[in-house]
């Protein structure tokens, strides 16, 4: 039986307004943000240091991966391969120096935080840490500060971390008082490609002028501070 074909010019139906969309579709699904655990290097601490530095970030909820190392061996590997977002480092004794360990970390990983987590606090040493680069000094027995020496850390260091090997270094070479001209010298660079770095890292930094590079190259512990 042959059909009969619909009239050529019967109008389409309407298309609904305002359609709502598949409450199942793969493309509206909710994806979690991951957020990278916190990388804690202990340096010249024990197992009972370990223990407390643990139950502190268990109880404030902080994800945190935990490597421990000597001061004297391994340090620069365990920076280089760990890559610490904060050190834990003890107050300096005759096996330990901290203004070393600074100088190592200003060298290999400078976008480390490096806390003193010490026993006792002598005010000579408390002074001439801070100024090498510390971020700051927490006592064993004040442990439940430790949370927050470590949020403020990170914080500081949050648009530093947006930089390139480079730019770091030009940072580090500006903040030492280099002219252009001498960071282009060093590095094997011209002159107009250290502004540019200059001028992308005072963007990413949401500085002005150098001044302002100094002052928080300073800050954050990638120069020390001149006594």
């Amino acid at each position: 039986m042959q059909q009969t074909a619909p009239p050529r010019n019967e109008p389409l139906p309407p298309a609904p307004r305002n359609p709502r969309p598949s409450r199942h579709r793969a493309s509206d699904a909710i994806v979690p943000k991951v957020r990278r655990s916190l990388r804690l290097l202990l340096v010249e601490q024990s197992d009972a240091d370990e223990a407390r530095v643990r139950q502190e970030l268990d109880r404030q909820g902080v994800g945190f991966l935990v490597e421990r190392c000597e001061l004297t061996e391994g340090f620069a590997t365990a920076l280089r391969s760990f890559g610490p977002d904060v050190v834990l480092v003890d107050q300096p004794s005759e096996s330990r120096d901290v203004k070393a360990a600074l100088r190592v970390v200003q060298s290999v990983h400078p976008t480390t935080a490096v806390i003193l987590y010490t026993d006792t606090l002598d005010g000579a040493m408390a002074v001439s840490s801070i100024r090498a680069g510390a971020e700051d000094i927490v006592l064993k027995d004040s442990s439940h500060l430790l949370p927050t020496a470590i949020e403020s850390a990170l914080a500081i260091r949050k648009k530093l971390t947006t930089l390139s090997p480079r730019q770091l270094e030009v940072l580090r070479l500006v903040a030492e008082g280099h002219s252009t001209r001498a960071i282009g010298e060093r590095l094997g660079l011209s002159v107009k490609t250290i502004e540019t770095h200059r001028g992308e890292l005072m963007k990413r930094l949401g500085i002005h002028d150098v001044v302002g590079l100094v002052r928080y190259a300073v800050r954050v512990g990638i120069v020390p501070q001149v006594a």
